[in-house]
C-alpha cells in the first residue's frame, strides 16, 4: 500500500495534543494507523511533549484532586451505554474497520444518492462534526461541490479522484470552503470512506441547488 495524500502537520499537531473533536480524532488517528509517514511525525511530537512535561516545573495539587479525577471516571464509565463495548456490526461488503471504531456502534445503512450509502458512526458525544463511513459504488461520478466548513477522510477499500489526484487506501483528503471538487470513485470496487464532517455540501449548479435539500450527510 502506497499512501500519497497526508494529513498536514497542523493537523497531526492538534491530533497529537488531542485538541482535535472526536469525530476528527477518529478520521486521523486511522490515516496514522495506515501510514507510517505520519506515525513516525506523531511519535516525534508526542516525544517532545513529553520532554517538555518532564522540564516543567511541578505545580501543587488540590487534596482532593484524586478523589475528584476517580468519581469522574467513575460517573463516565457508569454513563457510557452498554453498546459501547461490543464491536460494531459489518456488513458483508464493507471494509475490515480500523481498530479505533472497535468501541463505537454504527448505525444502519442510509442511500444518500444514487450509488452512494453512508452508515453513521454514534459518536458518545456531540460536536460541530460529524462522523460516518461513506460507501460509493464502482464509477460513481459525484456531483460537483464544496463544503461550508470541512470534511476530513480518509479511504479504507477502493479509491476516487478528483482534481487533487487520486486517492485510495490510507490515502487523507481534506476539503473546506475554498475546494471545489467533482470526486470520481474508481471502477475496480466498492470505495469506503471514513468521514469527519461539519458544515454542510454547497452543491454546484442548478441541479445542485434542486437537489441539496434531499442529501444528508
Amino acid at each position: 500500500m502506497t499512501i500519497e495524500h497526508h494529513a498536514s502537520e497542523e493537523l497531526l499537531a492538534q491530533f497529537a495534543a488531542g485538541r482535535l473533536e472526536q469525530a476528527e480524532h477518529i478520521v486521523i488517528a486511522t490515516h496514522v494507523s495506515m501510514c507510517a509517514r505520519c506515525r513516525r511525525f506523531v511519535a516525534a511530537l508526542e516525544r517532545i511533549g513529553g520532554i517538555a512535561l518532564e522540564a516543567a516545573e511541578p505545580a501543587a495539587m488540590a487534596a482532593d484532586a484524586f478523589d475528584v479525577a476517580m468519581a469522574r471516571i467513575e460517573r463516565g464509565a457508569s454513563s457510557r451505554p452498554a453498546s459501547a463495548d461490543r464491536r460494531p456490526r459489518r456488513r458483508r461488503d464493507e471494509v475490515e474497520l480500523p481498530e479505533v471504531l472497535n468501541h463505537y456502534e454504527i448505525g444502519p445503512l442510509r442511500r444518500v444518492a444514487p450509488g452512494v450509502s453512508m452508515r453513521p458512526i454514534l459518536l458518545p458525544t456531540t460536536g460541530k462534526s460529524r462522523a460516518f463511513l461513506l460507501m460509493s459504488a464502482p464509477g460513481t461520478r459525484m456531483l460537483e461541490h464544496t463544503h461550508t466548513e470541512t470534511e476530513l477522510t480518509c479511504v479504507l477499500r477502493g479509491s476516487f479522484s478528483h482534481q487533487g489526484g487520486r486517492f485510495g487506501p490510507g490515502d487523507f483528503d481534506l476539503g473546506d470552503h475554498s475546494i471545489d471538487h467533482q470526486p470520481v470513485v474508481g471502477t475496480e470496487e466498492l470505495c469506503v470512506c471514513l468521514v469527519a464532517m461539519s458544515g454542510k455540501l454547497r452543491i454546484n449548479g442548478l441541479l445542485g441547488r434542486l437537489i441539496e435539500p434531499f442529501i444528508r450527510l
